[in-house]
């Protein structure tokens, strides 16, 4: 089992979805619950986000070993959102 890095930004509205997202997705879905995600701000610590750079502009991003799963886009919906997550959480239990 691999961990999901999310890196996301106190505020914004698509990081809020995607932490919906995940508490959805652990509920359906017992094997999720042990997924490791770590939570890096984008703001509040910008050091951990340097192995990252240039592979992403908008957040929240989810990265599972180093490769970029999802990327939010403006104008994407919970729905389109939580698609996202839902295909990390199965990246990283494959």
């Amino acid at each position: 089992m691999k961990k999901i890095t999310m890196i996301q930004m106190e505020g914004c509205p698509y990081c809020r979805n995607a932490l919906r997202a995940i508490e959805a997705l652990r509920g359906e879905n017992a094997q999720y619950a042990a997924v490791e995600i770590e939570h890096i701000d984008e703001n509040g610590t910008p050091e951990k986000t340097k192995p990252f750079a240039g592979q992403y502009y908008y957040v929240p991003s989810l990265f599972v070993g180093g490769e970029k799963i999802y990327e939010a886009q403006p104008g994407h919906d919970y729905a389109t959102v939580k698609a996202g997550v839902g295909k990390a959480f199965a990246a990283a239990i494959a």
